[in-house]
């Protein structure tokens, strides 16, 4: 989630609804100038006991963030406690129970994605092995309850903590036990963002399944392959789901606004911390009649605060989020991007894209969504077809959009070799979720401790 760096308090003051609406049509950029945003998230645990390890403990969640100035990363702080790290290889933040995330610099190819992940778990490792951590790679923590998790020491989460139950059954799992990787990419223009935003949000169930990696809650099988992605459908309607409007003619910039104004606020931030506004709307913010701030209008920041509290399968600012992959290791942290950039970053792979989905019916895309996290692969989609039977076409369209790209290493080797590890789900037809069932049932005897030595970084 968004880390608050400085109160800006330059940040011009909204007077009307157009600015909101000029605020996307910043993000537009040439081709040339398309990077790759890649975040992903981890688990922290204690080696000796599997515990997660609280914010201030010795050799907890604190000492990790220090530890990491000797590779050149700067303390954020907030409250006089240190939240997050920024260097140049993007930011280092906190998840509300000390998961562990890399949101990465924006970048031009996926040979410099992976190796920023790689310098990443490469330091964090060596803090780690100093402090007694390891750092595990799932959708959601497959043995914790609720109650033996930390909090971060965050305003805004403790805001959120405090509503999430009021809208949701499943809003405090979202926060404090799960993880994943997503990717933020450009566009071109209001056309071009519509497009990749379609095509985003159609194949986004597909990610959801390749990458689907959460099949255990409190040491036993949960039922689901994606646990993480299922419990979107019970965190809050107001801010998740898969957005009708996206796919109606005339979708734009403006009809996003407008999506956005009506999702209920979270906090506003002032001279340095959170001021409750959960529940309250943006609409009552823009005519100066926000019940917490009376008489007070938003600015720009406010603005982009709010977005980031928006949770819908694709999201967007001024760059478009990939929001529906689970957590997992290494490899799969670099296949995400690899798919996305694949189909959405040459014009006649998402053209291709766009042929797979554009007839579906937003019943069809809305079903597809409801039984992906349980059935994987196996869930319906249009024409009496089930997922991966478009699973292996759409990793042919990403090769030839990544080929086509041409963006090759040190080596000569273009970006295609990065989609591997989802043209292995595809061949095996199993994705990672049941892999890891079938260990839980034969290696490993019902023993979930054994995860920490299959999963772990």
């Amino acid at each position: 989630m968004t880390t608050k760096t400085a109160s800006d308090t330059s940040s011009p003051v909204i007077e009307s609804q157009d600015q909101l609406v000029a605020s996307f049509a910043r993000g537009e950029k040439p081709a040339e100038r398309w990077r790759i945003g890649t975040e992903h998230e981890k688990f922290v645990y204690r080696t000796a006991d599997f515990a997660a390890p609280s914010y201030d403990e010795p050799g907890g969640i604190r000492d990790l963030l220090n530890g990491l100035t000797e590779f050149g990363w700067q303390p954020v702080m907030e409250g006089g406690n240190v939240i997050a790290m920024s260097g140049a290889d993007g930011s280092i933040s906190l998840e509300p129970a000390g998961q562990f995330e890399l949101s990465g610099a924006p970048l031009e190819n996926l040979h410099q994605t992976c190796a920023e992940t790689g310098r990443h778990l490469e330091q964090v490792k060596t803090i780690g092995d100093r402090l007694g951590l390891g750092f595990l790679g799932l959708g959601f923590w497959p043995d914790k309850t609720r109650d033996v998790l930390p909090v971060m020491p965050k305003g805004r989460y403790a805001i959120m903590l405090r509503h999430m139950p009021r809208v949701g059954s499943l809003g405090l799992d979202m926060m404090l036990r799960t993880c994943t990787i997503q990717v933020n990419l450009d566009y071109a223009s209001e056309a071009d963002m519509a497009k990749k935003f379609r095509v985003g949000l159609a194949l986004q169930p597909l990610a959801t399944a390749l990458f689907a990696n959460s099949p255990f809650t409190e040491g036993k099988p949960n039922g689901f392959l994606s646990f993480r992605s299922h419990i979107w459908s019970d965190t809050d309607p107001a801010r998740t789901g898969m957005l009708p409007f996206v796919f109606e003619d005339g979708f734009g910039y403006e009809r996003y606004a407008d999506y956005a104004l009506d999702v209920p606020m979270y906090f506003v931030y002032r001279d340095g911390r959170y001021i409750d506004a959960a529940g309250l709307s943006f609409r009552d913010f823009l005519r100066g009649e926000l019940s917490v701030l009376p008489g007070e209008k938003p600015t720009l920041d406010d603005w982009n605060d709010h977005l980031s509290t928006a949770f819908p399968e694709v999201r967007l600012k001024t760059f478009l989020e990939m929001r529906g992959a689970d957590g997992g290791p290494w490899g799969r942290i670099c296949a995400l991007p690899a798919l996305w950039v694949g189909l959405l970053y040459d014009g006649a792979a998402l053209d291709s894209a766009w042929d797979v989905v554009k007839n579906w019916t937003m019943e069809e895309r809305e079903t597809l969504r409801a039984s992906v996290p349980k059935l994987g692969l196996d869930a319906p989609i249009a024409g009496g077809r089930r997922l991966r039977d478009v699973a292996g076409e759409a990793l042919e369209i990403a090769h030839a959009g990544l080929a086509a790209r041409a963006r090759l290493d040190a080596g000569g080797s273009n970006e295609t070799g990065f989609l591997d590890p989802l043209r292995e789900v595809v061949r095996s037809g199993k994705t990672p979720a049941e892999l890891l069932l079938d260990r839980y049932n034969t290696a490993w005897n019902g023993d979930i401790s054994r995860v920490y030595g299959e999963m772990t970084f």
